[in-house]
């Protein structure tokens, strides 16, 4: 790669996984269809890049609230979300081989990954602009949490965006979180679906191809953005991360287009 492009896939980096800390969703949402409309590696080596960088940020993210003393993640119902947000993980990096397997032309599962993500981004979308007034509850059971864990980390892990704003919408609707404690609870769920995922392409030997130093890069950027978006989540407004996020979502949006046109 060129010395350009590695300043492309750092700043994308710093940029998405900043979003990601502020909003919670990550950063992968943003990452992954930016980086596959570039097109300058295969849709495996986005993915994982996307999700090494996504890991990075939400561990730094999640051990700084907790040192610092300022997390406001539910450990009642964080934990078992995140434990199965790691089963899940693993489950959705299994679809997403066996999905991989089965297309001779890889573009055409980016395009996949795209259409998901499109929809996904859609229904989000709506229910942000509609969530005052949709009844929310405020589930307590474990095993009711196991399992919505499972689910979002099979998203999450499939479509290599770490977490993205499924887990937001999911935390809003069945846990009645406000917008900031959701956005650290998401970050929680993300760190175990995606250290989960990671474990697995390692013990299974499906590391795609990618320098090293890109790795290196794509990792010291989530951590960057990770500090970054800590400190400029302290002087939003939840209104403003709410705008925030509105913007970010019709952003994704009209990449996914573009990746849905130009994949297929």
């Amino acid at each position: 790669m060129k010395l350009h492009e590695y300043i492309l896939f750092g700043l994308i980096g710093l940029s998405a996984s900043t979003a990601g800390a502020v909003c919670g969703i990550g950063g992968g949402v943003i990452i992954k269809p930016l980086l596959d409309a570039f097109g300058l590696l295969s849709v495996e080596a986005i993915s994982f890049l996307s999700g090494c960088t996504v890991l990075a940020m939400a561990c730094f993210s999640v051990i700084k609230s907790i040192s610092s003393g300022d997390s406001s993640v539910d450990k009642t119902i964080g934990t078992p979300l995140a434990v199965g947000a790691a089963a899940g993980g693993v489950a959705g990096k299994i679809l997403f081989h066996m999905v991989a397997s089965s297309f001779s032309d890889r573009n055409r599962v980016g395009s996949v990954q795209a259409v998901c993500l499109l929809l996904i981004t859609i229904g989000t979308l709506i229910y942000t602009i509609k969530k005052d007034r949709i009844k929310t509850h405020d589930i307590k059971n474990k095993g009711i949490c196991i399992i919505i864990g499972f689910v979002l980390g099979i998203f999450s892990s499939f479509l290599g965006i770490g977490g993205g704003p499924i887990n937001l919408v999911v935390l809003f609707y069945f846990f009645s979180m406000d917008t900031k404690t959701a956005a650290q609870n998401s970050l929680y769920i993300i760190l175990f679906s995606q250290a989960a995922s990671l474990v697995n392409s390692i013990a299974a030997g499906q590391i795609p191809e990618f320098s090293f130093l890109l790795l290196a890069v794509m990792v010291l950027s989530g951590i960057a953005g990770g500090a970054i978006g800590r400190k400029v989540c302290k002087r939003l407004s939840e209104i403003t991360v709410n705008k925030l996020f509105i913007i970010l979502m019709a952003e994704i949006m009209m990449i996914c287009c573009y990746n849905i046109y130009q994949l297929s």
